[in-house]
C-alpha cells in the first residue's frame, strides 16, 4: 500500500470536504466574524481530517504488510485465513469473511474433484485386476499349446502385461506413500527378479547381461523399485541396436552418503539436446518418433516421479549412437521421509 495510491482512493471525499469548507467560509463572509474564527475553523477541520486518515493508512498499511508477510512465508497460501487475528475495522473484517467463503468453496470443489478422481482410480485399478485373469488364462493355454504361433501371442502378451502394470502404477504414483513399506533390500534380488520376468525377450533378442557388485543393501519399497527397473529394461531393450550385438550392464558402487546403481546399455543413445526432456510427460524424442512409434513417453516421467516419492535421485547420461547410462541414487540411512509433493 502506498501513500499516492491511499489517497487517490479519497479524492472524492477530500473534494468534498473543500467544499464543505468553502461553503462555511461564504456563510461566515455574513456574519461578523473575526479573521482568526475564518482561518481557524477550515484549519481545525483539514487537521483532524489529516490526523485520522495518517492514522487510517498506517493501521491499515501495518496490517496488510503481516498479511503480505504470512502469505509468502505460508506454504499453503489457502490457510491465511487461519492465521489472520480478530480484524480491528471493517475492511479488515469484510477481506476475512470475503477470503473465508472463498477457501469455503474451493475446498468444496476441490473435495467434489478429488472424490471424482479417487472414484476413477479405484475403477481403473479394478479393471486392471479383473483383465490380468483372461491374460493369465492365455498365458496358461500358450503354455499347454506350444508352437510358433502361441509364441508369438505369448510375446505380444508380455508386452500387453507391461502396459498394464504402468498404467497401474500411474494410477497409484499419487498415493504411493499409502501403498509404501521401506525396508532394507538387497539390489542383487530386486535385479534378477526383473531379468527373470523379461529373460523370453532377453533371450529372443540376444541381449547380453552384465551383473556387478549388485550384492548390495538399500533401504527402499522393493515392489516400487521392481517396476522402476523394469520401465528402464524396456527401454534399453526398446532402444537397443539392431545388430545383435546388445549389452546390458547393472552394476552398483557405494559411496560415504549414498548407493549407486546403474543400467548401462549400447544401445542407440539420446541426442544431447534432448537429455533435459527425457523425464517430461508425453516427451517421445527423436527416437521414439522415428524409431519407435509405439513410444508413449510415460515410462521414464513414470520413473521419475516414484524416485521422487521414494527418495531416490535419478539421472540419465547418454552418447548418441553409443550407450546410455540411468543411475539410481539411494542416500544412506535407516529410513527414508516420503515426499507427498509432485516434483
Amino acid at each position: 500500500m502506498t501513500i499516492r495510491g491511499f489517497w487517490k482512493d479519497r479524492i472524492l471525499t477530500l473534494n468534498l470536504l473543500l467544499f464543505a469548507v468553502i461553503t462555511i467560509e461564504i456563510f461566515l463572509m455574513i456574519y461578523p466574524v473575526g479573521l482568526f474564527i475564518k482561518i481557524y475553523i477550515p484549519v481545525v477541520i483539514f487537521g483532524v481530517y489529516l490526523v485520522a486518515v495518517t492514522i487510517e493508512y498506517y493501521n491499515k498499511k501495518r496490517f496488510y504488510q503481516k498479511v503480505f508477510f504470512l502469505l509468502k512465508e505460508l506454504e499453503e497460501k489457502y490457510l491465511i485465513t487461519e492465521l489472520i487475528k480478530s480484524p480491528h475495522f471493517v475492511e479488515e473484517k469484510l477481506l476475512k469473511e470475503i477470503l473465508e467463503q472463498t477457501n469455503k468453496a474451493m475446498l468444496e470443489k476441490v473435495n467434489q474433484y478429488k472424490y471424482i478422481t479417487e472414484d476413477y482410480k479405484e475403477y481403473i485399478e479394478l479393471w486392471i485386476h479383473e483383465i490380468k485373469l483372461p491374460l493369465a488364462a492365455s498365458k496358461l493355454t500358450i503354455e499347454n499349446n506350444k508352437n510358433k504361433a502361441t509364441k508369438s501371442i505369448d510375446e505380444e502378451l508380455d508386452k500387453v502385461e507391461n502396459y498394464i502394470e504402468q498404467a497401474l502404477y500411474y494410477a497409484r504414483s499419487n498415493t504411493v506413500e499409502k501403498d509404501y513399506y521401506i525396508k532394507q533390500i538387497r539390489l542383487e534380488e530386486v535385479v534378477n527378479e526383473c531379468i527373470k520376468k523379461n529373460k523370453n525377450v532377453f533371450i529372443q533378442e540376444k541381449i547380453k547381461i552384465e551383473l556387478e557388485n549388485l550384492k548390495v543393501f538399500v533401504n527402499t519399497d522393493s515392489k516400487w523399485l521392481s517396476f522402476i527397473l523394469n520401465q528402464l529394461l524396456q527401454n534399453s531393450i526398446k532402444y537397443r541396436k539392431l545388430d545383435g550385438n546388445s549389452t546390458i550392464k547393472i552394476y552398483a558402487r557405494q559411496e560415504k552418503e549414498k548407493v549407486i546403481l546403474s543400467i548401462k546399455d549400447n544401445g542407440m543413445g539420446i541426442k544431447q539436446s534432448e537429455i533435459k526432456s527425457v523425464f517430461n510427460k508425453g516427451f517421445t524424442g527423436t527416437n521414439g518418433r522415428t524409431l519407435n512409434k509405439k513410444s508413449t513417453g510415460i515410462g521414464l516421467y513414470l520413473c521419475q516421479k516414484l524416485c521422487h516419492k521414494l527418495g531416490i535421485a535419478i539421472e540419465i547420461n547418454s552418447i548418441q549412437g553409443e550407450e546410455t547410462e540411468v543411475r539410481l541414487i539411494f542416500p544412506k540411512g535407516s529410513y527414508l521421509t516420503i515426499d507427498k509433493n509432485e516434483p
